[in-house]
């Protein structure tokens, strides 16, 4: 089982954010803005799933998970909180969050098919996406690097604990007793929504903000997409990874996350740990 913490991030997001408040960089401003948009209404069906997983378990296995289950979903609480804060700020520039409502209509219109345990799978599929990125960001500081401090401690924060938490929702699916050729089609199905959806929410962005056409934007899609230090080179062997059978997330170094929850303990103080942290 995992040790997590609630946190409380102090940083001020009641002050105007810049329209391209990542280092003026056009693509990736849009990119993580478009992250963002997913945010609120994606950590609200992760909570959700995770709580009617537990709900679902045989009522001997539910003390095992209440402990983490009730931390994680204080973190992803507090992520959908300042996010939403976040989301506020940009949708003044004139941004429009497509991503949102797609989740909402998704979660209506297909959980109750898939059923508890599928979405407890599809949460796990999703927070590896997270994971990965969150792991991305944190080894490779120059996507940061230049963005206005208070942001691009959101995001590190933000990542770090993606990284803490990574582990819940999938050690849940199996305590429900889903099965591996489940979990990797929900994890394809999830990765090509998410790419897609992302890319889409990035492009209007762009499109709302009037830099799409511009090469230096494209340039940038490039070198962070694709690049030798772009997310698909150094984050497909772990996206591959998800679809071996003796997969686990804890496989994955989650160092990055520690060294920098504890080099910043006194920005994101505790506000609860689970027994054990």
């Amino acid at each position: 089982m995992s040790a997590l913490v609630v946190r409380r991030l102090g940083i001020d997001l009641d002050a105007p954010v810049a329209r391209h408040w990542c280092g003026g960089d056009a693509f990736r401003t849009a990119l993580f803005n478009a992250l963002s948009m997913s945010f609120p209404a994606g950590e609200q069906v992760f909570i959700d799933s995770v709580r009617r997983g537990v709900a679902a378990l045989p009522p001997d296995q539910r003390p095992r998970f209440a402990d983490e289950v009730q931390a994680f979903v204080g973190q992803e609480a507090t992520h959908r909180h300042v996010h939403a804060r976040f989301n506020a700020r940009i949708e003044a520039h004139g941004l429009v969050n497509h991503w949102e409502w797609r989740i909402l209509a998704r979660r209506e219109r297909v959980m109750a098919r898939l059923g508890t345990r599928n979405w407890v799978g599809v949460t796990a599929a999703t927070e590896h996406w997270t994971a990965i990125l969150a792991q991305h960001l944190l080894a490779q500081p120059w996507l940061l690097a230049d963005a206005e401090p208070r942001l691009r401690l959101l995001w590190q924060w933000h990542s770090a604990e993606e990284l803490e938490h990574r582990s819940t929702a999938f050690d849940l699916y199996r305590a429900l007793g889903g099965n591996e050729r489940w979990r990797t089609r929900l994890f394809l199905t999830v990765s090509a929504y998410f790419v897609v959806d992302l890319l889409r929410q990035t492009v209007h962005n762009l499109w709302r903000d009037g830099t799409w056409w511009r090469p230096s934007t494209w340039a940038s899609a490039w070198s962070v997409l694709l690049g030798r230090r772009g997310i698909v080179r150094c984050g497909f062997a772990s996206w591959k990874r998800y679809l071996a059978a003796d997969f686990h997330p804890s496989q994955a170094d989650g160092s990055a996350g520690k060294r920098w929850l504890a080099g910043h303990a006194g920005l994101a103080p505790p506000v609860r740990a689970m027994p054990g942290a």
